[in-house]
Formats: C-alpha cells, structure tokens, sequence
C-alpha cells in the first residue's frame, strides 16, 4: 500500500478530461498535486517542444523540493486511413503521445530516485489505452503512438524498479472525454458508450495506492 498523503504528484494534461479527474481524485488522497497543461497560467508546457519535458519537471520539484509521483495524462488523437495521414499530425502524435512521456519519465527519475533513497514509494502512470493491446482501423497512427509508449514503459519499468520506481501503464478502453471531438485530423467515427472517466480515475488512483504495476484493459471492465 502506498500513502498518498503530502506526496508531490505533478499531472501533466491536468486540463483535460481524465487528467482533471485523476488530479482532483489525487488530492482527496491526500497528495500535493501540482497541475500542468498548455493553457495553465502556472506549470505551463507545450509538450511538442524537444525541451519542455525537462523544463517542467525541474519547475514542478523547485516548488516543494521533491517529486514522489508523475501523472502524464496528456495526449492527442487523429482518425482517417493510414495512407492518408499527414507528415504534421503523424509529428505531432509522437511528439506528445511518445517522445513526451518519454523525456518527462527521463527527466523525472532522478527526483523520483531520490524520493526512494527518502523512504517514499515514487511511481510514475502513463496512460497508454487500449489501442496498445489491440491497434484499430482508422486509428493506425494514433495506435503506433501509444504502442511505442507502452513498449517504453513496459521496459524502463524493469530499468526503474531496481531504484525503487514503480511505473503503471494504463490501457483503458475508450472513454467518454472530450479527446475524440477535437482530432488532429480526421473524424471520429460513432463509437459505442465508453467508459465513465470519473470511473477509469478513480482505478487509477486506487492502482497506485494498492501497489498495483500494470493496469491493462481488462482491469478497467467495472469502470462504466
């Protein structure tokens, strides 16, 4: 089990519709959350940036001194064919889905490490979703983004456990946010009732209160 209270979290895309959840759902555990996003007036990122990764978690630690957990929740879509997808939006979909995630857990294991050497449990989530086990038709790119990630984390996870980092990804069916109505690109197509977000929060705050080091799509089949 892991005790949440006075832990710093920072929540990158804690504007969007399930990070605003997981920030607010953080904090009634007990965490000290700390809220980024493109449009914040505080913590703010543009994660297409080769160097807001870093530049952000060094704000984020500067603020209480420490970093105990990283919650990246940020992310883009795109529908359409694959052999249609521009060179932009295939950019941008590995630069916020992919590299991002990457250079912020890059950036973060130092602080996290050190949150260890402290006595604390630091843990890292990703939300990589569905499409990583199961790539869809007309989300072809937009699944090769998040399948990188999840093959990322699935091998920085054993990496980061021996200095006591315990990462979670997270693979949630789809869910009833605002994502699919503003794509890169494309339209999205009528999907079939999604997920509750308050639902797939509230497993994800409980995944890392219990300890939990994976949270595939099965895990989430009571979160409607």
């Amino acid at each position: 089990m892991a005790d949440l209270s006075g832990s710093v979290v920072l929540v990158v895309g804690a504007t969007g519709g399930l990070g605003s959840l997981l920030s607010q759902q953080l904090e009634a555990a007990g965490a000290i959350v700390l809220r980024s996003g493109r449009t914040m007036a505080t913590l703010a990122a543009d994660l297409r940036d080769d160097s807001a990764a870093a530049t952000l978690i060094e704000a984020a630690a500067a603020v209480h001194g420490r970093l105990d957990g990283l919650v990246i929740a940020a992310g883009v879509v795109a529908f359409g064919p694959a052999s249609e997808v521009s060179d932009a939006t295939l950019r941008e979909l590995f630069d916020v889905n992919t590299l991002a995630p990457v250079r912020l857990v890059r950036a973060a294991t130092p602080h996290l490490a050190a949150a260890a050497q402290s006595g604390g449990a630091p843990f890292v989530v990703t939300l990589s979703g569905v499409v990583a086990e199961s790539p869809t038709a007309g989300l072809a790119a937009y699944s090769a983004s998040k399948a990188a990630l999840a093959a990322f984390t699935q091998a920085a996870s054993r990496e980061l456990r021996r200095a006591s980092i315990r990462i979670i990804d997270a693979r949630p069916g789809h869910t009833e946010t605002a994502l699919s109505t503003h794509p890169l690109e494309g339209t999205a197509p009528a999907f079939s009732a999604g997920l509750a977000p308050e639902a797939v929060a509230a497993r994800i705050v409980r995944a890392i209160i219990d300890g939990e080091k994976d949270l595939p799509s099965g895990a989430f089949s009571g979160a409607s």
